[in-house]
């Protein structure tokens, strides 16, 4: 699938040196030292300050960014021009012939990284004991301005021009008849892939699909919708401050994200914090490694504004399919994957105001926000159930 449009991407210089560069060792622990801590003895006002002193401290003096670079310089990599904007993808071919291509999307502050347990299981299924008949063909694109994908210098590179980059992009490759996955903004742009590409999109899988809460419903609501609603309020009233900044002055929050590794850190982790499914210890759902190995792909091509400015771009269309009108429907066969610690957890009766052809439902006893990196295992079960049915 190589050509002379494509280049092998090989990093080698990407070693967290000493001083002020792109590692986040020369001052991220000391950028913390002037800040107060907080009034309170939990994280409601944000990442408390020993947690994140001793974070910082761990990525300035103990952690290797060396198996992350190791692993992704293993993987097949590309770069890519669409539409004026050079992407950044993985695509691992399965050594089954008649596996099905897949397209799986990241979201924020999330990155290709968060695949890295669940490719290899997706692509060779046999040698992780799983059915041949399960195989995929892996692609996994960075989000425009995200990861090693060009950071756009112009508007527009919302998530409907992200779609058509997609579809532009599995053409290129060959692929006439494929899958989509996502999550995050990947959610959107999967649905919006679909909704594009009915004759070539076989199925799309939500975690979750993006769908508001039928006021029809309203007078027989289960346990299960209420706590949804309740969510909804929740983290419209204490934890959308940062769509707020990133959707109305992405540039001025970017400056902080860019140039303070202290910064970056805490504006992402707090939302691992938030949006994971722990009882308390974020190491239960993430490891320090793997927070820092994500953190390191907005650092090093210092992504934290352009990552930021899909919300600028985007978000009031997306808030308006969570918590608004269902809008234009999706017929394309959908597989849908509620995690119990998800954002947004429409009921199926909800969803299917929106989603026509429902063929898969179910919700996993674990998992939140970032499910292929939390729960791997119950990741792969998903989209392995709900492909069977459209393959």
């Amino acid at each position: 699938m190589r050509s002379s449009s494509w280049v092998s991407l090989n990093w080698t210089i990407l070693k967290l040196p000493s001083t002020r560069n792109r590692s986040g060792r020369s001052s991220s622990s000391s950028a913390a030292a002037g800040v107060a801590p907080a009034t309170v003895d939990d994280w409601s006002q944000g990442v408390p300050l020993p947690y994140l002193r001793e974070l910082c401290d761990y990525w300035a003096t103990e952690y290797d960014w060396r198996p992350t670079e190791a692993w992704l310089n293993s993987a097949p990599q590309f770069r890519t021009e669409i539409d004026g904007l050079g992407i950044h993808l993985l695509h691992v071919r399965s050594r089954h012939d008649d596996a099905l291509p897949l397209v799986m999307t990241h979201g924020w502050p999330g990155s290709v990284l968060e695949f890295r347990k669940v490719v290899g299981p997706l692509t060779d299924p046999t040698a992780h004991g799983g059915d041949a008949a399960d195989a995929f063909h892996v692609v996994v694109p960075s989000l425009p301005g995200y990861g090693f994908s060009d950071r756009p210098a112009r508007t527009g590179w919302g998530v409907e021009r992200i779609a058509g980059a997609w579809a532009a992009l599995m053409d290129r490759l060959g692929y006439d008849r494929y899958g989509a996955q996502g999550s995050d903004w990947g959610t959107t742009v999967t649905t919006l892939l679909g909704q594009r590409e009915p004759d070539r999109v076989v199925g799309i899988h939500l975690m979750p699909p993006l769908a508001p809460p039928d006021p029809a419903t309203f007078d027989s609501l289960t346990d299960a919708e209420r706590s949804a609603l309740n969510s909804l309020r929740d983290a419209d009233e204490w934890g959308s401050g940062y769509s707020g900044q990133q959707s109305t002055r992405p540039q001025t929050v970017g400056y902080g994200l860019v140039d303070s590794p202290a910064m970056l850190c805490a504006w992402i982790v707090e939302k691992f914090w938030s949006w994971t499914d722990h009882d308390g210890s974020l190491d239960a759902a993430v490891t320090r490694d793997e927070l820092l190995d994500n953190l390191m792909l907005y650092w090093l091509p210092a992504t934290g504004a352009s990552a930021a400015r899909l919300y600028w771009e985007s978000i009031r269309q997306v808030n308006e399919w969570i918590s608004g009108s269902a809008g234009q429907t999706v017929d394309v066969p959908a597989g849908c994957s509620v995690f119990p610690k998800e954002l947004q957890r429409p009921s199926r009766r909800w969803a299917q105001r929106r989603f026509t052809d429902i063929r898969y439902w179910n919700e996993p006893p674990r998992g939140g926000h970032f499910a292929a990196l939390e729960q791997p295992d119950l990741f792969i079960d998903e989209v392995r159930a709900f492909f069977r049915l459209v393959r």
